[in-house]
């Protein structure tokens, strides 16, 4: 929430400098920076302020909206993976109010004020919805020995201290504080092989200390944590080329925009306005994956999202490498047709194909990257981890920089022209497609790349099977109550219960309390249920006395059972010859009485 606040405190900032002639800085000829003085505070404090407030948001936003559902419950395990998807939807629905209504107002109506106060004022509503909900979040409060900051030093710190320390051969060994003393709120985790030289943090010290502190030996949970994140980095290092390539679809299709022809009947497109294209792309296709593809997708992988998280980034990584490519393809025929008559450009609408190739990859990629670090990584460090890719997005784009500059220092030595790939404003002039066929060709070794670290990651738990839940919610279902009603001779009504499912121990002892049986307060409840009887009236209105067959009962519990019940034959037989059999007297016509032996109890193993 203080990111929001701080987000509008900036966003409020620029909108006051943007209204305010004062405020603004004199138009400079050929100067690299015309602001200065009181200015340049309010400009580069209300930037510093959008920054942080945007980077907090981004990183904790979907932490928060992932803290509200258990991933470990299948119904909520699916609404998670539907929620990233309606956050990115959401947010490209924003970004495309940004950049068409805004960029409209901005750069054709010349009115700079306007558009900032529309982001304040949407800003601020959004700031207000989020602190109306703040009473009925599952908030998990962060402290300062819980920081995954200092978590992390801890780690590194211990292990480089314990560095000439021998590991023990049994990891049994290595410290770890006991299930009860830990929170209820964190997790076990159990000790892997990978990352061995992390183990020497947990290494127990051979004078142990009272309350050992974290700066002398760490858990062997808190080592697994750093090992998770150090088997993240990885991926996250595989997607930082595709996030490169989005830079530059941003910013020289843009100047692609610039030469060709703007016009959609009467109305000029601002060439600011074209990423509204890939935005248009997701905004249709991510209901539709979310709708059909998710359903289609779990019913044969029986996976909560359809596909796992790994999966879904290779799909994008692999669409992304296709944008590039018939991005090169696009420019030959802008650059073929700007020769051939540059007052009839091509028009704007062919850069649709590369942006909207690259907007689905975008939706498979943003929303895989940030359900993977959510899901993976630790509990309290489940903020930090989706930070990561917003995090690869920042280098990308720091990438697309060092990319032009080494390929234009380059191409500028070897070509035979003595000019780069991307020289000077003319594109005409330039060699766009070769730069755009270069980043085709790095995505695909970048995509065997992340082929490798894909299969090499293991994921941290089983993700939850829905179909198997279902069928476990069968079989501990409620009790069953109602039985067959069949009518005997003389309209007499019998009826059979029907078997009851398998009950836990506190709805074995709920209902003891709830029945008035005389067995049942003196029987044991680990004995299984309380076997209820039946009766049945026979011909003549004689009565015929049912016990049910009684539930699996254990050795330990039929013996219990024998000392409780006063039975003279209970006493006298043998357990190891299987339990208890008990008569049933059926009372016939003439008054006779019919003894017959009830089926006896099986163990679960025999009836299976």
């Amino acid at each position: 929430m203080s990111s929001r606040f701080f987000n509008l405190q900036g966003l409020a900032l620029i909108t006051i400098q943007a209204y305010y002639k004062d405020l603004q800085p004199a138009f400079c000829f050929g100067k690299p920076s015309c602001i200065h003085g009181g200015k340049a505070v309010m400009f580069y404090t209300s930037l510093g302020l959008l920054a942080l407030g945007s980077g907090g948001v981004k990183g904790a936003l979907p932490a928060l909206g992932g803290e509200q559902f258990d991933h470990k419950d299948p119904k909520e395990a699916k609404a998670l993976a539907r929620f990233f998807n309606w956050l990115l939807l959401s947010t490209t629905l924003g970004a495309s109010v940004g950049v068409t209504g805004i960029v409209y107002l901005t750069t054709e109506k010349h009115k700079w004020f306007w558009g900032f106060f529309i982001s304040t004022v949407a800003t601020f509503i959004g700031f207000c919805v989020l602190a109306s909900g703040k009473p009925f979040y599952r908030l998990r409060e962060p402290t300062a020995a819980n920081s995954p900051i200092i978590r992390i030093a801890q780690v590194i710190a211990v292990a480089f201290k314990n560095r000439r320390l021998a590991l023990p051969d049994k990891p049994d060994e290595l410290y770890e504080v006991d299930e009860d003393e830990t929170s209820c709120r964190e997790e076990s985790i159990s000790h892997t092989n990978q990352f061995r030289f992390l183990d020497k943090a947990a290494i127990v010290p051979k004078e142990p200390e009272a309350t050992p502190s974290p700066w002398t030996v760490c858990t062997v949970t808190q080592v697994e944590e750093v090992k998770i994140l150090t088997r993240m980095l990885p991926i996250l290092g595989s997607t930082i080329i595709m996030n490169t390539s989005l830079a530059q679809l941003q910013t020289f299709s843009v100047e692609q925009g610039n030469i060709m022809d703007r016009h959609l009947g009467q109305l000029n497109v601002p060439a600011a306005s074209i990423p509204i294209i890939p935005l248009v792309f997701m905004s249709i296709l991510i209901p539709v994956y979310e709708l059909f593809f998710v359903p289609f997708a779990r019913k044969i992988t029986h996976h909560p999202s359809g596909i796992t998280q790994l999966q879904r980034v290779g799909v994008g990584l692999v669409l992304s490498a296709i944008s590039m490519a018939v991005a090169g393809i696009v420019e030959v025929k802008r650059r073929d047709q700007a020769h051939k008559n540059m007052f009839k450009p091509i028009s704007l609408f062919w850069l649709s194909f590369q942006y909207g190739i690259f907007g689905i990859a975008d939706m498979f990629t943003l929303v895989g990257l940030l359900e993977f670090f959510y899901k993976e990584a630790p509990i309290g460090m489940r903020s930090l981890s989706t930070s990561f890719t917003w995090l690869s997005l920042s280098f990308g784009y720091f990438l697309s920089t060092v990319f032009v500059n080494i390929i234009n220092s380059i191409t500028k030595r070897v070509g035979s022209s003595g000019k780069g790939w991307i020289h000077g404003l003319d594109l005409n002039q330039s060699n766009l497609n070769l730069f755009y066929w270069f980043l085709a060709i790095l995505s695909c070794l970048n995509f065997i790349n992340y082929l490798y670290w894909a299969s090499w990651y293991k994921y941290k738990t089983g993700e939850p099977d829905p179909d198997e839940a279902e069928a476990k919610d069968l079989r501990n279902g409620p009790l069953v109550a109602e039985g067959e009603n069949t009518t005997l001779d003389g309209g007499v009504s019998q009826t059979h219960e029907a078997p009851s499912s398998v009950q836990t121990e506190e709805s074995t002892q709920q209902l003891i309390k709830e029945l008035d049986h005389p067995e049942a307060e003196a029987k044991d409840l680990s004995t299984g249920p309380l076997v209820k009887e039946e009766e049945n009236t026979l011909d003549g209105g004689l009565t015929q006395t049912q016990e049910a067959p009684s539930s699996v009962q254990t050795e330990e519990s039929k013996q219990q059972l024998i000392k409780e019940l006063d039975h003279p034959e209970a006493e006298a037989k043998d357990l190891s010859s299987g339990p208890l059999v008990k008569g049933e007297e059926n009372t016939l016509d003439g008054g006779l009485t019919q003894t017959q032996e009830a089926p006896s109890v099986q163990t679960e193993e025999s009836k299976q």
